[in-house]
């Protein structure tokens, strides 16, 4: 307190606050603001101040998934020792699962971070710990009961025919809720997209038209999406005209929640993906049908199925899987687009190249926004396979990277020796300054500031000797781990040669990150962690980087010509 009786600000505290919604409607309701002015007004009372940079949010995240960017950055700020005090508005907001909650709060304590929960305080004692895993176990309860009640509803309701339970209304209709529609959801037909929906099936069933023709033709008339877009997806097309509410019986279930299966984030998205479950196609037995008002006849409807079906069949028979070696992991290292594989046939001869989607100007408006040259499919995998092939063929390199790693292999000994001395005396401290206040020798005044430096000290000093112990036990699972790669790399050398596409391919997605791509230079991220290998030509340590400057000579297609690729 000052003079005037007001509560003096401390800036020597680093504090951060923690905030999340689940959902994105939730974050366009400005829910996530509430939560950040109600923590920022209990930092002001409290007498601190909160940098920009310690704001960590997830804004439209699930609580249920420990993987969040918000929450990593958090975690790894608190581990970095960044954080010394966390605001958050509610253990629910931290976690929605009980166990997820209690590792963390002990994650963060034992980094020395003060949680603060603004609904409720954090207390020490075994009753406040009762009564937040009491609050977290009834929380998960609550969440898991209104899934499972809102679910049952859903499909109650799908069964008895309701409109209500559909996400949304297709092109050709408009939603019109219980207020509007007397206390009862149903699809409007709207007249001016019939007419296309009608158009469009008329042209593929009657007409014998495919679906980029359809595309062509509603571009050429000038027709605009429901976005106002004046190019029509044949996808979207097909899409349309499989949708059985245009027959007058739309269906619940269509899709499932099921696991995320991605090489690589997209362009402009973070590694960790937003959400890890995406809704994935059910069999058409397991939807239900809700009948709403028709727009094409049934019998039209029926023979534009079987005309997509014998579209398909007479197309010529695609490779099931990736059809390029470096599918999936290639990137454009100029404009971050993914790279993709690309066959041109001319003069009896298939050429095949990796070009990246940035270069295709009909995706932009006819004007392309990459200036990466196409390379030959040939060239780029046998560079990136003699890559591999030399990090598999010398596990030595890895053991000499974990060898500068346990340089000075008795200093973690002797540093553990030292903080056990430590705790010792500390521990004599507070026994001594007990028997003294018992004994009347020291008063109350001195006695707490005391007792209270000499607690943080030991909490200090347990702190480190625990990160101690665990960065020992890493070390020996480093140990086990590269072990465990010299006996894979020795099993898999001898059959490295006669290995075919497929088992390249394994290998490739089991080592590789990412492969990025610009013009004539090379740069595999590989999967290993902390920076690994040797020391790079300009210092510090770059991965798989020894050989940085030496050129490979690959000959492109039997030609004279040679093509360089430099590997970084």
């Amino acid at each position: 307190m000052n003079v005037n009786g007001e509560r003096q600000s401390t800036t020597a505290s680093r504090v951060a606050l923690y905030a999340r919604v689940s959902s994105d409607k939730q974050g366009q309701e400005a829910t996530i603001d509430s939560q950040l002015s109600m923590l920022r007004e209990r930092i002001k009372a409290d007498g601190y101040q909160v940098e920009p940079a310690l704001c960590f949010v997830d804004d439209g995240v699930s609580g249920t998934t420990l993987v969040r960017p918000g929450l990593e950055r958090l975690r790894d700020q608190a581990a970095a020792g960044a954080v010394d005090r966390l605001y958050i508005l509610a253990p629910d907001r931290l976690a929605r699962r009980h166990a997820h909650q209690m590792v963390l709060v002990e994650e963060l304590q034992a980094c020395r971070v003060a949680v603060v929960f603004v609904n409720r305080p954090l207390g020490t004692t075994p009753e406040d710990q009762l009564l937040l895993q009491v609050q977290g176990v009834i929380a998960e309860y609550e969440r898991a009961k209104i899934l499972e009640r809102t679910r049952r509803g859903r499909l109650h309701a799908a069964r008895l025919g309701q409109v209500s339970v559909l996400a949304q209304a297709p092109y050709g209709f408009r939603y019109q809720d219980k207020h509007s529609g007397g206390g009862r959801a149903a699809y409007e037909v709207v007249e001016e997209e019939a007419r296309v929906v009608r158009q469009i099936f008329a042209w593929l069933g009657q007409d014998g038209c495919s679906l980029r023709e359809v595309a062509r033709r509603l571009e050429k008339l000038g027709v605009l999406t429901r976005r106002g877009l004046s190019r029509w997806n044949p996808a979207t097309i097909r899409q349309m005209v499989k949708n059985p509410a245009y027959r007058g019986q739309a269906a619940y279930g269509k899709t499932q929640l099921g696991e995320r299966q991605r090489l690589r984030p997209k362009r402009g998205q973070p590694q960790v993906p937003r959400r890890l479950l995406v809704p994935k196609q059910r069999p058409v037995s397991a939807r239900i049908p809700i009948p709403v008002p028709a727009v094409v006849d049934a019998d039209l409807f029926a023979l534009v199925q079987e005309r997509l079906e014998e579209n398909r069949c007479r197309l010529r028979q695609r490779q099931t899987g990736p059809s390029h070696f470096l599918q999936g992991l290639a990137v454009c290292g100029v404009c971050g687009y993914a790279i993709y594989g690309i066959n041109r046939y001319g003069r009896g001869k298939v050429r095949s190249y990796y070009r990246c989607f940035g270069r295709d100007g009909s995706r932009f408006s006819g004007q392309s926004r990459c200036t990466n040259c196409p390379q030959p499919t040939q060239d780029l995998d046998a560079v990136v396979w003699n890559d591999i092939c030399l990090l598999l063929c010398e596990p030595g390199r890895l053991r000499e990277e974990f060898e500068r790693r346990q340089q000075n292999p008795y200093a973690d000994q002797a540093q553990n020796d030292r903080l056990r001395v430590a705790i010792v005396k500390v521990k004599q401290s507070i026994s001594r300054l007990i028997d003294a206040y018992t004994a009347g020798f020291v008063e109350a005044s001195d006695f707490e500031p005391r007792i209270t430096r000499l607690k943080e000290r030991l909490a200090k000093l347990n702190g480190e000797l625990n990160g101690l112990v665990q960065e020992v036990q890493h070390k020996e699972e480093l140990r086990l781990v590269f072990g465990r790669f010299e006996d894979f790399a020795e099993q898999i050398n001898e059959n490295l040669a006669a290995a075919d596409w497929k088992h390249r391919r394994e290998i490739l997605r089991a080592l590789v990150k990412r492969v990025e791509v610009v013009n004539e230079t090379i740069n595999i991220v590989y999967k290993v962690p902390d920076h690994p290998f040797v020391k790079g030509p300009q210092g510090g340590l770059l991965p798989h980087c020894w050989w940085r400057h030496q050129v490979y000579f690959v000959t492109q297609w039997g030609q004279t010509k040679r093509k360089f690729f430099r590997v970084i």
